[in-house]
């Protein structure tokens, strides 16, 4: 059993900065990449940012200098900075990880349920 939680995700004006939180929790051995998804009204879902265990980092470049992703390996957690947020950052943003569970070979992909993001302009 795994569970991915987001938290922090909410109401902000223009130019304003949220940060998220997701702690991934369960049968977890080990985690690979951790990062961001967002799906948007009317769009497919699209990949925000991500981090591996080692620190490297990469992003979307609609966000590429206003988000910035990070962990704590420790308490299995991934955060996301958001700053200078734009209407156009409007969406439910999903976390993700790529991880091994126990007793199962392989890594896979996991998402939490969401959390919504709305920028007022």
């Amino acid at each position: 059993q795994v569970q991915l939680v987001e938290s922090g995700g909410g109401l902000v004006q223009a130019g304003g900065s949220l940060r998220l939180s997701c702690a991934a929790s369960g049968s977890i051995v080990s985690i690979n990449v951790m990062g961001w998804y967002r799906q948007a009204p009317g769009k497919q879902r699209e990949l925000v940012a991500t981090i591996t265990s080692g620190g490297s980092t990469s992003y979307a470049d609609s966000v590429k200098g206003r988000f910035t992703i990070s962990r704590d390996n420790a308490k299995n957690t991934v955060y996301l900075e958001m700053n200078s947020l734009k209407p156009e950052d409007i969406a439910v943003y999903y976390c993700y990880a790529n991880l091994r569970v126990l007793f199962t070979s392989g890594w896979n992909n996991y998402w939490g349920p969401g959390t919504q993001v709305t920028v007022s302009s």
